[in-house]
Formats: structure tokens, C-alpha cells, sequence
């Protein structure tokens, strides 16, 4: 690795990833403004849908996550054919798992809102509309996931900006006259937002597959590895990503079940934990841009065997993102009534909301640190680890600890996220510790 500053390297890589996952997540929240426009039942309604998307999303995370970590190996020995193979593979096993998807989207949106509660008729059949309609799109645009996420995280992350905000200012325009018949446009409420993000990010896969072939990535798509299987990579990928998609799979479950505790105390409370969601969605875009630019770097270190440039740059990212987290704190516990009315006018939300954010605000801070520890050890490969530590915690504070206080003690939504910040605070604690310590191995990939 190049003796460049290990910050100069993490902000390079990490702020265009921040600006690009940004946007999307302000894109889900705009919707969500607009949708809450309709009404309360249509914005809760919208929001669980959201949260079963991102759940399902945590499936393809298997080909995400296993295939960068190894491709960055690769591309820090200077191993590109190889790189190039491990994409390739990894793109094959995502336009498979899109089209079950999106299958299970249609099919089944009707049993999965039974399952995860509903928070009221209204709030259901919207949800179940919006998962409806994005399955028609589901496979152009969850292929597209995939392949925009290994360019991520492969450190083309200016690429992956480029193409991402492309289809966000598309999605910000289309959306609200889908939505509200504007321009003459057939109103189509919630199935206009699903309908538009839809388009949007169809047209984005075009542009991510053009940028793919036009050797101006350090990865280049081959026709031949997109229609060879080979099983033995298969294996790779799997062995590489499952650890992780677990993880992330039963940390996103534990949220939908929350999610469930929240609508079964009302509309209002439903409300509020959404809106909550949805600010949450936003900031931890930023901390996922520097664990992103953490994952990469570390892990190019690794397969450069440069173990002490892996400390270096861990470290600094780190830094980084301690000063942003408290800087949110400030400035969330300064604007939270503010906040909470971006998203909706209705006093009830607006009251319970305004004076629930300050413990909300408490999380970031945990919450940041924990982010980009968590790509510090991804990037060394030191993924069963984290799939143990988020499962316990998912199992101890998230499901039970919450359970106990809302059902058998009766407490509301102040409990819910009180439990939130004290499962950051000690994970964070942990995968420091376990980093700093040096005594894991990195992984034979």
C-alpha cells in the first residue's frame, strides 16, 4: 500500500460512498414525506414495507459482502483477473436470487404483513401495495444492488456516486407526480412511489452495467464469467458471505420485530418509531460510507500483508466518526421538534416525538462508532465473530429485554429505544476490544 495518509485515504474513499448511500436513504425518507402527506396509516403502512424490503435485501448481502472482501484481497495483490472472476460469479448468484424475490414480493405481501403485524387495516393494504408493485421492478433493480455494492466496496466509490445520484434525482422528480397525479398523471398514491422508485433505478442498472464494461473500474464485467458458472467460487462466495448475511439478517428481523412491539401500542407510537426509522436510515448512511471505506482499505492492507497500515487505517476512521456522532447529538436534541414535523403535522406524533429524540439522538453516538468498527473487522475478515455478538444481542436486548418492558411492564416508545442504546453501547464496546487486541486471524478467503 502507498504511504499516503491513512485519513486522506479513508475520506477519499469513504465521503463520495457517504454522499451516494445518503442519497438513496434521503430518497426512501422524501417518499416517506410525501406518502405521510396521505395519511398516518399510509406512512406506518409504508414504512414496515420498507423494513421487509431492507430484511430481504439482507439475503443478497451473501454475494455483496463475501465477493468484495475477497476482491479486495485480490485487488491488493494486484490480482485482477481473479477480482474480475469473483464479480462476475458473484452478479450470477444475484439475478438468481432477485427474481425468487421478487416472486416472494407478490405472492406472499399479504402472509408477510400478517406475520409482522400490520399497526391497522389502512397501514396494511398500503404495505402490501407498495411490495406488490416493486416486485415487477424487483429484479432489474436488486440485480443492480448487487452489482453497485461490489463497486462500492471495491473502492470505486465515485462510480457508484455518479451512477446513484443519477437515479435519485430521477426517482425526487418522478415520485411526487406519481404519487399526487401531478402534470396531468394518474394519482397513484403509495403504488406511485413503488412505481417510481421502480423506474428509476431500472434505468440505473443500464448505467451501472455501461460503467462495468467501459474499463473505467478497476473491475471489468466479462460475458464469460456472467454466464459460466463455477461451483467452486459459488462455495467461496457462500463461505465468505453467509457469516455476514446472518448477521445482518437477524439484526434486521430483530428491527421488523420491534417494529411489531411499536404497532401494537397504536398508530401514534407507530408513527413516531417510523419517523424515527427514517432519520435513522439517513445518518447511518453516513457511518456505513466510512465502514465501507474502512472494509476496503483494511482489507487491501490485508492482502498487501500490511497488518500495521490495517491499525492505521481502522483507527482513523474511527476518529471520524466519533466527532460526527456527537456533532448529531447536538443538533438533533437543538431541532427535535423541528424534525419530527418534517415528516408529519399531526400533534400527537409531533408531541411524543419531540420529546422521545433526545434519547434517540444518545444512540448515534454508540451507534457511528459501532459502524465502522464493524467494517474494521469485516475488512479482516473476522466475520463469525460479528454474526455471534449481533445474534446474542439481537436475542437478549432487542426481542427479549424489549418484550419484557413493553408487554410485561407496560412501558412505550421512550423503552424501546433505551433498550436500543444500551445493545450499541455494549457491542460497540466489544468489537472495540476485540479489534484492538489483535488476536484475530485474518481469514483464509
Amino acid at each position: 500500500m502507498s504511504d499516503t495518509s491513512p485519513l486522506k485515504k479513508i475520506l477519499k474513499t469513504s465521503l463520495p460512498a457517504v454522499v451516494d448511500l445518503s442519497a438513496s436513504t434521503f430518497m426512501w425518507t422524501f417518499e416517506a414525506i410525501l406518502i405521510g402527506k396521505l395519511s398516518a396509516g399510509a406512512f406506518g403502512g409504508h414504512g414496515m414495507a420498507v423494513q421487509i424490503i431492507v430484511v430481504v435485501l439482507t439475503l443478497l448481502l451473501t454475494f455483496i459482502v463475501g465477493s468484495s472482501i475477497i476482491i479486495n484481497r485480490y485487488l491488493g495483490a494486484n490480482n485482477t483477473w481473479e477480482a474480475n472472476h469473483i464479480m462476475g460469479q458473484a452478479l450470477i448468484l444475484g439475478i438468481i436470487m432477485s427474481v425468487i424475490i421478487a416472486a416472494g414480493f407478490y405472492w406472499g405481501a399479504e402472509l408477510i404483513f400478517q406475520l409482522v403485524g400490520e399497526g391497522g387495516e389502512q397501514a396494511r393494504n398500503a404495505g402490501v401495495t407498495y411490495l406488490r408493485t416493486v416486485a415487477f421492478f424487483a429484479p432489474l433493480v436488486l440485480t443492480n444492488f448487487v452489482a453497485l455494492g461490489i463497486i462500492r466496496a471495491a473502492g470505486e466509490t465515485r462510480i457508484a456516486m455518479t451512477i446513484n445520484l443519477s437515479v435519485v434525482a430521477f426517482n425526487f422528480v418522478l415520485a411526487p407526480m406519481l404519487i399526487f397525479g401531478l402534470l396531468g398523471l394518474p394519482r397513484l398514491e403509495v403504488r406511485g412511489a413503488a412505481c417510481a422508485m421502480g423506474i428509476a433505478h431500472s434505468l440505473g442498472s443500464l448505467a451501472t452495467f455501461y460503467a462495468l464494461r467501459s474499463h473505467r473500474c478497476c473491475l471489468f464485467l466479462s460475458f464469460k464469467e456472467l454466464t459460466t458458472p463455477n461451483a467452486k467460487t459459488f462455495k467461496r462466495l457462500f463461505n465468505a458471505g453467509i457469516p455476514t448475511t446472518v448477521e445482518q439478517l437477524v439484526w434486521a428481523l430483530g428491527q421488523l420485530v420491534v417494529t411489531g412491539y411499536a404497532a401494537s401500542l397504536g398508530v401514534v407510537v407507530l408513527a413516531v418509531h417510523q419517523v424515527f426509522l427514517r432519520i435513522q436510515a439517513i445518518l447511518s448512511m453516513f457511518y456505513l460510507g466510512f465502514s465501507i471505506g474502512a472494509m476496503t482499505l483494511v482489507g487491501k492492507n490485508i492482502g498487501a500483508a500490511d497488518r500495521k497500515g490495517a491499525f492505521r487505517t481502522a483507527f482513523a476512521a474511527n476518529r471520524v466518526v466519533l466527532v460526527f456522532s456527537v456533532a448529531v447529538f447536538v443538533v438533533m436534541v437543538m431541532l427535535r421538534r423541528w424534525l419530527v414535523e418534517i415528516f408529519t403535522s399531526e400533534a400527537e406524533v409531533v408531541a411524543l416525538g419531540s420529546s422521545a429524540i433526545i434519547i434517540f439522538a444518545l444512540v448515534q453516538i454508540p451507534k457511528a462508532l459501532d459502524g465502522v468498527l464493524i467494517g474494521n473487522l469485516r475488512g479482516v475478515g473476522d466475520l463469525k465473530w460479528l454474526m455471534v455478538v449481533t445474534a446474542l444481542s439481537v436475542i437478549l436486548f432487542e426481542v427479549s429485554l424489549n418484550w419484557f418492558l413493553v408487554f410485561v411492564c407496560n412501558y412505550s416508545l421512550m423503552a424501546l429505544w433505551s433498550v436500543h442504546l444500551t445493545d450499541e453501547v455494549t457491542r460497540s464496546i466489544i468489537n472495540f476490544l476485540r479489534f484492538r487486541s489483535g488476536k484475530w486471524k485474518a481469514a483464509d478467503l
